[in-house]
């Protein structure tokens, strides 16, 4: 079997406002997970209170991810001045 080589080069990322869009995912989850509270005990009668605890990791992990996002915009940014301070 012939291996595949591709015929053109992939295209660059897009970029995107990153910071904002994980923002707003964050405070979604944790909007979810506020809605969700006052009706723990209608989830536990059901077996269902994973959907509250779900809600609130997305709000967690959302928290690292705003965290990584940031560090990596600034980054970028650096890497960006750096590049046009030597001419590149």
């Amino acid at each position: 079997m012939a291996k595949w080589t591709p015929k053109h080069e992939a295209p660059e990322p897009l970029e995107g406002p990153v910071v904002a869009t994980i923002t707003g995912g964050t405070i979604l989850w944790f909007v979810l997970f506020l809605v969700q509270l006052p009706f723990y005990g209608w989830f536990d009668e059901r077996g269902h209170t994973w959907w509250v605890w779900t809600c609130l990791a997305g709000a967690g992990l959302g928290l690292i991810g705003i965290w990584y996002v940031r560090k990596r915009d600034a980054a970028l940014k650096r890497a960006a001045r750096e590049k046009s301070a030597f001419g590149g």
